[in-house]
């Protein structure tokens, strides 16, 4: 499966232990979206257009509407890297 640059590095940070955090408005929309690491750092380019292609090729799942975490199949994706740089 091909993976960009942006998704592979916010896939890399869910397998070390990540989240996807949501905001939505009143109407459950979807206004923003943030990637935090295990250390508590924001990715700055999480974007709504990001956040809805990893959870469409079904690389990132919510369990009992907690943040969303990398999947089986997104740790299969996910390419071996140093680190996020």
């Amino acid at each position: 499966m091909n993976v960009s640059k942006r998704e592979q590095r916010v896939l890399h940070a869910l397998a070390q232990g990540g989240a996807v955090l949501l905001e939505r408005d009143g109407n459950r929309r979807i206004i923003e979206v943030s990637c935090v690491t295990r250390d508590g750092w924001c990715l700055a380019d999480v974007d709504v257009g990001l956040f809805k292609r990893l959870k469409g090729r079904r690389l990132i799942a919510s369990r009992n509407g907690g943040p969303y975490r990398i999947t089986r199949l997104g740790l299969g994706v996910v390419r071996a890297q140093l680190d996020n740089r």
